[in-house]
């Protein structure tokens, strides 16, 4: 006899880690870590942390309306000119609206077929390159962008495992991407620690 097992789907997608990054010498802005984890056909990886920030939610809702005309998309938390990022109150109220944001986005077929989406979530590239790979005008793929992003940030590379056993191995997850965030020491490795956002002066 053989038994088939229909798995439900299910897309599992987490806002956490807020973390104050700093510009330049005068400006600073938050980002926020992006979990995913599913086993939906739709997705090219079944798990992925990356980090974004809430421009680039701005650009990545912009996007989803203007190729989703008949759909009202969910809102964002408001910009407010009264946000302080070294107010915890106001950097968890904007987190958990961008959680729920991505939440509601995640169930709509149509908005998962888009695949800035999909570059937005499991990738770090920035929103012209992520415009230029959707358009065909880089050398690789959505999905070559998604697998290389996951293969430069695999926590323990096969080859390296018995020379990293009990040594820090922070300096694996350093990014350096087009969207102009530094090196951080664990921002991309899954299972990463949700610790509050620490203060730079």
């Amino acid at each position: 006899l053989i038994f088939i097992m229909h798995l439900q789907e299910f897309v599992t997608v987490l806002v956490r880690d807020p973390r104050i990054q700093k510009e330049d010498s005068w400006h600073s802005y938050i980002d926020y870590e992006i979990f995913i984890h599913t086993n939906s056909i739709c997705f090219t990886r079944k798990t992925s942390c990356v980090r974004r920030r809430y421009r680039e939610f701005l650009w990545l809702r912009q996007r989803l309306q203007s190729n989703a005309v008949l759909i009202q998309l969910p809102e964002l938390p408001s910009r407010t000119p009264f946000f302080n990022m070294n107010n915890p109150n106001h950097v968890d109220h904007r987190r958990q609206g961008l959680q729920e944001f991505l939440e509601k986005i995640l169930q709509d077929a149509l908005l998962l077929s888009d695949s800035r989406l999909h570059l937005f979530l499991q990738t770090q590239l920035s929103p012209e390159d992520m415009e230029a790979c959707v358009s065909g005008q880089t050398k690789y793929s959505v999905a070559d962008a998604i697998l290389s992003f996951a293969s430069l940030n695999r926590r323990f590379p096969v080859e390296d495992e018995e020379e990293k056993k009990g040594k820090n191995d922070a300096d694996s997850d350093s990014e350096s991407s087009s969207s102009g965030l530094g090196p951080s020491d664990d921002s991309i490795s899954c299972g990463c620690k949700a610790s509050p956002a620490s203060e730079e002066s």
